[in-house]
């Protein structure tokens, strides 16, 4: 069905969130012919904000039906595989990536987020900043945003891209979960040090003695690194960042004091260049995806914790197949059904792995050495590539296909 035949049900739509998933989702509305416009709770844009993450070969799928794909790999730096590591730095297990498919991209969310937004203001589609969503009102045809400062928005349609303490979902179910902390507080940064022998298309995921840490080398010098701090209290991103960048550093040093590389990444990293997200989250299931004309995408729907690897990616994938349903489907009623029961299954599953992943992260010491001894049997035996990511990196959106067909 051409995209033209979906404008008799949907025609406009109203973004809630201007992070990843709203941009993405107004683009993808925008190639199915539906009218959207994006508003932004914050005053302006998500320039610089955010930390490292991976597009996996899905997510890079699904940008490339958004048109975006080759300017998301000028910024991305592929990583063909993925290396674990001990605390002396000797190499545990190594998986490669699944077969006939192109490697994952590391990046910033901040590279990835403009490149989104660049992408917006050629398609033409409004943005507005300032626009911190306080009510709905629904209609027997349309709905109307109602915004804390005094304004007002109408649409066919109203979609909640707004993260993890989701407006919308509120407004869908006053019941809903809220995000579930971690215990982790998510730390990276930019180091000078280049370890010995650094291959720049591998991501080390070291086992260290007390905690995990991530990095990767730049093909212009230093590495890019990524770790945890046990912190049962919640603290959000302005929280964490009244500690000091250099007090940050120190605790991480402490942590990793003896793991190798992490001690020398850690003492050549820059104070200034760390980011510091605060606790990472991740959602417990939510119930209600929609409801009359509002329905949830990205992680105002599915937020897995960033040790899935696809956070993003899974993101991009929902806006996508929600415009397809939003285009081919008559009444939202049946397109938003039809988009959850396309989407659930595969997040939720992803999103259950995360969290076993996280435990493994946050482990003590005994259970981390008991993690080094049997990884290695498990790589030369169950743990191939394409057992554990080709069912999810192999992922295809059919994009000219009906979605119920």
């Amino acid at each position: 069905m051409s995209a033209a035949t979906g404008i008799r049900g949907t025609r406009t739509a109203l973004v809630i969130g201007g992070g990843i998933a709203g941009p993405a989702t107004a683009l993808a509305l925008r190639k199915a012919g539906i009218e959207a416009s994006v508003f932004e709770a914050y005053p302006t844009t998500a320039e610089g904000v955010g930390g490292a993450f991976m597009i996996a070969p899905n997510g890079l799928a699904a940008l490339r039906l958004l048109g975006v794909d080759e300017q998301v790999r000028e910024i991305g730096q592929p990583i063909q595989q993925m290396l674990i590591d001990g605390p002396n730095g000797k190499r545990i297990a190594r998986f490669g990536g699944v077969p006939g498919l192109p490697p994952g991209l590391a990046m910033w969310r901040a590279d990835l987020y403009a490149v989104l937004e660049r992408r917006l203001r050629e398609e033409g589609v409004a943005v507005a900043y300032g626009k911190r969503l306080v009510d709905v009102e629904e209609h027997p045809d349309g709905v109307t945003a109602h915004f804390a400062d005094g304004t007002s928005a109408q649409g066919d349609v109203l979609i909640g891209a707004d993260g993890i303490r989701s407006a919308v979902r509120t407004l869908i179910d006053p019941a809903a979960p809220g995000a579930r902390n971690t215990g982790l507080v998510g730390l990276g940064g930019h180091s000078a040090h280049t370890p010995d022998g650094a291959q720049y298309d591998a991501m080390h995921f070291a086992n260290g003695r007390r905690a995990f840490f991530g990095w990767w080398a730049l093909p212009g010098g230093g590495t890019t690194w990524f770790s945890n701090i046990t912190r049962a209290r919640e603290l959000t991103a302005a929280q964490a960042r009244e500690t000091s960048g250099a007090q940050w550093l120190d605790l991480l040093r402490e942590q990793h004091a003896g793991d190798r590389p992490a001690a020398e990444i850690l003492r050549q990293a820059d104070p200034a260049q760390l980011v510091n997200v605060g606790s990472l989250h991740i959602m417990p299931k939510v119930t209600h995806w929609h409801r009359g004309r509002l329905v949830l995408v990205g992680d105002a729907a599915h937020a897995p914790s960033p040790s899935s690897g696809q956070g993003a990616s899974l993101a991009v994938e929902s806006a996508v197949e929600l415009a397809r349903c939003l285009r081919d489907l008559p009444d939202p009623a049946s397109a938003f059904s039809t988009y959850e029961s396309l989407r659930r299954g595969r997040v939720e599953k992803i999103i259950a792995q995360a969290e076993r992943n996280n435990n493994e992260k946050s482990a003590g010491p005994a259970a981390r050495m008991l993690m080094r001894a049997v990884a290695p049997i498990a790589v030369r035996t169950f743990l191939k590539p394409e057992k554990m990511f080709g069912p999810v990196h192999r992922y295809r959106i059919e994009w000219e296909r009906h979605p119920a067909a």
